[in-house]
């Protein structure tokens, strides 16, 4: 069995994002971010939801930029909020893309890992 991402830049971009939100409802409802077992357990339910296979150095690479990414957005207002954060997510916790906080994240990913 290998283990090899099947991700295309629009789902690392997403998955990125998912993770940075993750990250600011961790810290919001702990003061900490998130443990590496939360960190396991969110990609798991990002990629059942999505269809999606992720490989270790992809997981390892996002989540490190996933803490990068929400601590540039940790200090804004309102993200300090858990229960503000949770509304940016649908039922099963799918990112709501409609929201214009969640579309800011989204880009600020996807700028992140076209420069990197």
């Amino acid at each position: 069995m290998t283990d090899s991402s099947n991700l295309d830049d629009e789902a690392r971009s997403e998955l990125l994002c998912y993770l940075v939100v993750g990250q600011l409802v961790a810290r919001a409802r702990t003061g900490a971010w998130l443990r590496s077992d939360h960190v396991v357990e969110l990609l798991t339910i990002w990629q059942n939801g999505n269809g999606a296979q992720v490989d270790w150095l992809d997981r390892l690479y996002l989540r490190v930029r996933s803490e990068k990414m929400a601590l540039a957005f940790a200090e804004l207002p309102r993200f300090a909020d858990s229960s503000w954060l949770a509304q940016l997510f649908t039922d099963g916790w799918r990112m709501d893309y409609r929201s214009p906080i969640v579309r800011t994240i989204y880009t600020a990913c996807d700028g992140e890992l076209k420069a990197s």
